[in-house]
């Protein structure tokens, strides 16, 4: 019993828990900023980014000299050199170790290019971080106006079944006073009902627009929110929007898939010359220090020689200019440099191809708003036409010049007409802000 006691307050504690996280409510910019902060997507970009610094560090690091020491402890049985040249038959032991250094003087500037290039290559991560956040953003946009639609229809919805409820109760009493007959009162409660029900969808439809916001941003069910309602702007007959050809010629230059793709055509112009690079001979600067100690290294005493004597005596260092000359590799250096300049058309052309589908987004964003906004306008007008009418309409019915089917008609027509205005109104918004963003201005509501 005591078990199940605690279950009990646990059950509730967990209920009171997902009760409070449901009231908590959250802006656009709210879902922005934990959306930036947790998405997998941008997580991993900003992976591939910090990958691509540590590329740039060592390409940069590459110029500076090596230096590398090497240790090593031998031991000999049978016949070994001696120290002073001759062999003997001796069991000895050994210390040796060196010291060396190399650095690269010239090499056809391929250092130098390297680097540049893995600059061109941060700078395409980049850009390449900041397009996966756009367009998240531009998601959860949508998301988030849907959401905002389908509690405006609810709100229809349920004003017209309070309409629908109070003509069934001015019905009822023309039908207890026999001016009415009963299949009036019948078709007029067959209308509440199928707005009931589409009361039913319209909430469903809420529902799963949510769901499909929480699953945007990895939130589970049991952390859900409700939207904030802002106040969205006014949208009037004389608006005017930016045409297609400016919006365009303002994203060319900001947006940042085209400069990520521009980058892109820069880098494989860098690996071009990185190519051209290794035909060119290499000059390279060495310097070596060596030493050795054995422990059977006699003079010519016989006396043992000590540790620091042989340090001394057996020490020796070099240094020298190297000078590598390609003459013939496999004409690997050839179809190197014929590979980076395919990869440069390739690139050019996906700069071109990136502009193109920027220039037909931004046409099909702009033709879009444009027919939402003459589709508001004209809805507007229906509305308001179609509500006059209603009403009109349904003063005839409650003096029984008009049946409940006509009644019904005029009804279901003023829903649909609310409906599509509100509908444009969203797809205006959003239509709009897209182009705002294309144009460099942040989503805002």
């Amino acid at each position: 019993m005591k078990n199940l006691f605690a279950i009990f307050i646990a059950s509730l504690f967990m209920l009171n828990v997902g009760i409070s996280k449901a009231q908590e409510t959250w802006d656009l910019q709210k879902c922005f900023d934990y959306a930036i902060e947790n998405n997998i997507q941008i997580k991993r970009q900003r992976i591939n980014t910090q990958y691509t610094e540590n590329q740039l560090k060592q390409a940069k690091n590459d110029k500076l000299p090596n230096l590398n020491a090497q240790f090593g402890n031998d031991f000999s049985f049978g016949r070994s050199l001696t120290y002073d040249n001759t062999y003997d038959n001796i069991n000895s032991a050994s210390v040796n170790g060196a010291l060396n250094t190399n650095f690269t003087i010239f090499n056809g500037l391929t250092l130098s290019n390297t680097v540049q290039k893995n600059q061109l290559d941060l700078q395409v991560t980049l850009h390449e971080l900041e397009k996966t956040k756009d367009d998240i953003m531009l998601a959860i946009s949508a998301e988030y106006l849907q959401i905002l639609f389908a509690e405006e229809v609810i709100l229809v919805t349920e004003a017209n079944i309070e309409v629908t409820k109070g003509q069934i109760e001015r019905t009822k009493q023309l039908v207890d006073a026999g001016s009415a007959a009963r299949g009036a009162l019948l078709e007029i409660e067959a209308q509440l009902a199928r707005e009931e029900l589409q009361l039913v969808n319209n909430e469903n439809q809420l529902r799963l627009s949510y769901l499909n916001l929480y699953q945007f941003l990895d939130l589970p069910m049991s952390e859900s929110f409700k939207v904030e309602k802002p106040t969205l702007p006014e949208i009037q007959a004389n608006l005017t929007m930016m045409n297609a050809f400016d919006v365009f010629n303002n994203a060319i230059v900001i947006r940042p898939e085209i400069q990520a793709a521009q980058k892109r055509v820069e880098s494989a112009m860098k690996q071009l010359e990185i190519a051209k690079g290794y035909q060119y001979p290499t000059l390279s600067f060495g310097a070596n220090y060596y030493n050795l100690y054995n422990n059977q290294y006699k003079d010519f005493n016989q006396d043992r020689i000590s540790f620091s004597e042989q340090l001394k005596n057996n020490s020796r260092s070099s240094l020298g200019l190297t000078l590598s000359i390609p003459i013939f590799n496999r004409f690997q250096v050839k179809n190197n440099i014929t590979n980076a300049e395919l990869q440069i058309a390739d690139y050019e052309y996906q700069l071109q191809n990136a502009r193109n589908v920027l220039r037909q987004d931004i046409e099909q964003v702009y033709t879009n708003a444009l027919a939402a906004l003459n589709r508001y306008i004209s809805t507007q007008k229906a509305v308001t036409s179609m509500a006059e009418a209603f009403r009109y309409t349904e003063e005839k019915f409650n003096v029984g010049m008009i049946n409940s089917v006509e009644y019904n008609q005029s009804k279901n027509n003023l829903t649909v007409a609310q409906s599509d205005l509100i509908q444009a109104k969203y797809e205006y918004i959003f239509r709009t802000k897209i182009l705002d963003f294309y144009n460099g201005v942040p989503i805002t509501l």
